[in-house]
C-alpha cells in the first residue's frame, strides 16, 4: 500500500487543536497578527512542507501545542530558539531515549510489532493499568522510531498498529488513571499515526475518544466539533453498524454530561435502531471496547441523569446480567450507577450495598472511572451518613489500601 500523500502530522495536530479546516487555522493565525493564505497552509500540509518563517513557526507551535518536528517540519540544525525567552520552545522535546537512525526494516518487522499491539489489547482487560501502561507507552515509542525505517505495505501495517497502541495508551490514561490532559496529548500521536496509515476508521475512533475529554468537562461545543470530525472520518471508513452505534453512544454520554439528556436519549434510541437494521460492513478487530450490552450501559446512565429511575434500574440490571466475565471494569461502573439509582429513589441502604460491591471489584481491577461512580453514590448518601451501612461503606472507601487513590482522584 503506498504511503499517503501530504503531511498527516500537521493535519492531525490541527484537528486535535479544534481547527477542523485550513481556514479555521488561518483565522486563528490572523488573530495573532500572522497573515497567511490558503495556498500557504496547503503547502504546509503537502508531502514536502516548506519551513515557515520564524514568527509563523512560533504561532503554529503555540496554537497547536506541539514542537515543529511533531508538525511534520524539518527542524533546523540545533533546534530553534524562542525569540521571547531565548529558550528552546521550538525545538523537539526530549521524549525518552536519544533517537538514533534505524536500518531499513524487513517486512517481518511490521507483523512482529503488530503482534505486540494485539497482545496489549487483550491484556488490557486483565492487567492492572499501572502495570500495563508503561509497556504500552514503550511499545508505542518503539513504533515511532521504527516507522521512518519502513516503506510501502510494511509502513502501512506498522502505522496502523502504532495508532492502535497510542489509542490504547490514551484509553488507559483517560479512563483507568483519569489523566485527561495526558490522554489528549497521547491521542494526537494516535491521530498522526492513523494519518500515516490513511486509516479513516481508526482516525474516527481516535476522534471519538477525544470527544470524551471536553464532553466530561461540560464543554459541549468542543465535544460536538470532535464528534463532527469523527463522523466525517467514519463515512470514509466504511463503518459498521456497531461502530456507528458507538459514535451515537459517545455523543450521548457527552451530551448527558453537558445537561442535554433529551438529545442524549434520542441518540441512544438511534443507536438501537442502527444495530437492529444491521449492515454489510464488519467492525474492525481492534474495536473490542463496545457491544450491544455496553450500549445499554450508556443508555442506563442517561436514563439515570434524566430522572427516569425505574427505566434506568431495569436497563442497568439487564446490563449487569449480560456483561461478560472479563468485564469487571465496566461492572464497577454499572454497580455505581445502580447505587445512584437507589439513592435517588430513597433506598440508601441498597445504594450503599451496590457501592460496596463496586469497591470489592476495584480492589482487584482498578478503574478510576468506576471509582468516580462510587464517589457519586457516597455524595448522594450524605443525608444518611450517620447510618451504620454508610459508615461501613466509608470504612471500605477510606481503608488504608484505597484512601490514597481515592483522595488523589
Amino acid at each position: 500500500m503506498p504511503r499517503p500523500t501530504g503531511n498527516p502530522k500537521l493535519r492531525a495536530a490541527r484537528l486535535a487543536a479544534g481547527y477542523s479546516s485550513q481556514q479555521d487555522l488561518i483565522d486563528a493565525l490572523a488573530a495573532r497578527g500572522v497573515d497567511v493564505g490558503r495556498r500557504q497552509v496547503g503547502r504546509w500540509e503537502s508531502a514536502k512542507p516548506p519551513l515557515p518563517f520564524p514568527a509563523v513557526r512560533l504561532a503554529l507551535v503555540e496554537l497547536l501545542g506541539r514542537p515543529l518536528d511533531q508538525l511534520g517540519f524539518d527542524v533546523p540544525p540545533g533546534g530553534e530558539r524562542d525569540p521571547r525567552t531565548g529558550g528552546s520552545a521550538l525545538a523537539p522535546p526530549s521524549r525518552g531515549p536519544v533517537r538514533t537512525p534505524n536500518a531499513p526494516q524487513p517486512a517481518s518487522a511490521a507483523d512482529d510489532y503488530r503482534a505486540g499491539t494485539r497482545a496489549h489489547r487483550r491484556l488490557y482487560w486483565s492487567v492492572a493499568p499501572a502495570t500495563l501502561h508503561p509497556a504500552v507507552a514503550a511499545h508505542a515509542a518503539l513504533g515511532e522510531q521504527l516507522l521512518p525505517a519502513t516503506a510501502g505495505r510494511t509502513r502501512h501495517i506498522l502505522a496502523v498498529a502504532l495508532a492502535e497502541s497510542w489509542l490504547l495508551a490514551g484509553r488507559i490514561e483517560n479512563f483507568d488513571l483519569r489523566e485527561p490532559a495526558r490522554a489528549a496529548d497521547t491521542w494526537v500521536h494516535a491521530l498522526q499515526a492513523a494519518g500515516e496509515a490513511d486509516d479513516a476508521l481508526l482516525g474516527a475512533a481516535i476522534l471519538g475518544h477525544m470527544a470524551f475529554i471536553p464532553g466530561w468537562a461540560g464543554r459541549r461545543a468542543d465535544a460536538e466539533e470532535r464528534m463532527i470530525a469523527a463522523r466525517t472520518y467514519a463515512r470514509r471508513g466504511p463503518a459498521s453498524p456497531l461502530f456507528l452505534a458507538w459514535l451515537d453512544a459517545v455523543e450521548a454520554e457527552c451530551l448527558t454530561r453537558c445537561g442535554d439528556v433529551r438529545t442524549a436519549l434520542n441518540l441512544c434510541a438511534h443507536a438501537d435502531e442502527t444495530l437492529a437494521a444491521g449492515g454489510e460492513h464488519a467492525s474492525p478487530e481492534w474495536m473490542d471496547w463496545f457491544s450491544p450490552v455496553r450500549l445499554a450501559a450508556f443508555k442506563g446512565n442517561t436514563q439515570l441523569a434524566a430522572g427516569h429511575l425505574p427505566q434506568a434500574r431495569t436497563t442497568l440490571l439487564g446490563v449487569l446480567d449480560e456483561l461478560p466475565v472479563d468485564a469487571d471494569k465496566q461492572r464497577t461502573v454499572i454497580l455505581g450507577d445502580l447505587g445512584a439509582v437507589e439513592a435517588a429513589s430513597g433506598q440508601p441502604e441498597a445504594a450503599a450495598a451496590y457501592a460496596v460491591q463496586a469497591l470489592g471489584l476495584l480492589e482487584k481491577h482498578w478503574y478510576a472511572t468506576g471509582l468516580e461512580r462510587v464517589r457519586d453514590v457516597r455524595r448522594a448518601l450524605i443525608p444518611w451518613q450517620h447510618q451504620e451501612y454508610v459508615r461501613d461503606l466509608d470504612d471500605r472507601l477510606y481503608g488504608w489500601g484505597a484512601v490514597v487513590s481515592t483522595l488523589a482522584h
